[in-house]
């Protein structure tokens, strides 16, 4: 008895058609009832009627049907496993990131993956959160590192907490060096790089300056991570980025934190609700969960405040306002050029 004639048998039983159930399983109509024959004379019984042409199933045949149903799927229970083993040798995980987290966390869990697992392909896609859950969305992505809260959160998409870390402002070494810490209110008025609509980052650091009474001044708008970073070190103006990418781009900048209870973002993975990640995928997940508890840890991070969740909790805490400590203003003015003309609205 052969997987494939029960195959058949299936198809014949649920057509009651021996040539829509040949097209069903793309085989020509005489070699599908030649294999049913054979079936039939390996059991020692009639599995179907034939009368005038009505296919109907024998009492032999009944007594098939289920059994054969639950041995195909078995072998196709077996055949995924096999599969999902050898995928950690070969395959492939479509992670997206923001481009923050590219630059600042990834780099160290990727590699450790790849040493792990050099067989297995890794297509990353950089975008805000917004893009990234749509791609999720979709099933064009099987993980996402995204900020919470998410824009539109989702029952459809799992979201755990890898951890919570605070933003930095930014500023050329070539600058003054400025008083430490600075708060949002000091930021009023001081030219700024900002990023390119669609980050994260450039709508929690609107909110807070908007929170605290002004709207930023832009000398630069609309770079990527690399590109705002380089604009800062060139004296263009300050940025505010997260700490994990401060960490890894000292170079040529000055980093100050702002005082409490200063800005935060919560840094979540996600996956959908409906459909297991591929074995792969949940391998990475658990290099990302991994490096993340590290990261806590070595960096400074605070840990995550929740389990997993369709939504999640704040982003940032509440941005600092109020009249600025007595030096704070001129302080932070320091760290960046002279104040130009606002641009035209």
């Amino acid at each position: 008895m052969q997987l494939q004639q029960l195959a058949y048998f299936v198809a014949v039983a649920d057509a009651r058609h021996f040539t829509r159930a040949a097209d069903e399983v793309h085989v020509s109509q005489p070699s599908l009832s030649q294999q049913i024959r054979a079936l039939e004379k390996e059991l020692g019984a009639e599995l179907f009627s034939r009368a005038r042409g009505n296919i109907a199933l024998t009492d032999a045949g009944e007594a098939l049907l289920p059994l054969a149903r639950r041995i195909l799927a078995d072998a196709d229970t077996a055949r995924h496993e096999v599969q999902e083993l050898a995928q950690l040798r070969r395959g492939r995980v479509r992670l997206g990131a923001t481009p923050s987290l590219c630059t600042g966390l990834l780099p160290d869990v990727l590699r450790a993956f790849h040493d792990r697992h050099p067989g297995i392909q890794l297509l990353i896609e950089e975008g805000g959160s917004h893009d990234l859950v749509r791609e999720l969305a979709r099933g064009a992505l099987d993980l996402a590192l995204v900020v919470l809260p998410l824009p539109s959160p989702s029952p459809a998409l799992t979201t755990v907490e890898l951890f919570q870390e605070d933003l930095v402002v930014v500023s050329s070494a070539e600058s003054p060096e400025p008083r430490s810490p600075l708060r949002v209110a000091d930021l009023e008025g001081q030219p700024m790089v900002m990023f390119r609509h669609g980050y994260d980052l450039r709508e929690l650091t609107l909110a807070a300056c908007r929170a605290a009474g002004f709207e930023p001044y832009f000398t630069v708008e609309g770079g990527e991570m690399d590109a705002v970073l380089g604009f800062v070190r060139a004296g263009l103006g300050i940025g505010v980025v997260p700490t994990t990418v401060a960490a890894r781009s000292t170079l040529g900048l000055r980093v100050t934190p702002l005082a409490r209870p200063g800005l935060r973002r919560t840094v979540a993975l996600a996956h959908r609700s409906d459909v297991a990640p591929p074995r792969a995928a949940r391998v990475l997940q658990d290099v990302l969960q991994s490096a993340a508890r590290r990261a806590v840890t070595a960096q400074g991070l605070r840990p995550p405040a929740a389990g997993p969740s369709a939504a999640g909790p704040p982003a940032a805490g509440p941005p600092a306002s109020g009249p600025p400590a007595e030096g704070a203003t001129s302080a932070a003015r320091a760290a960046a050029p002279p104040r130009g003309p606002r641009p035209r609205e």
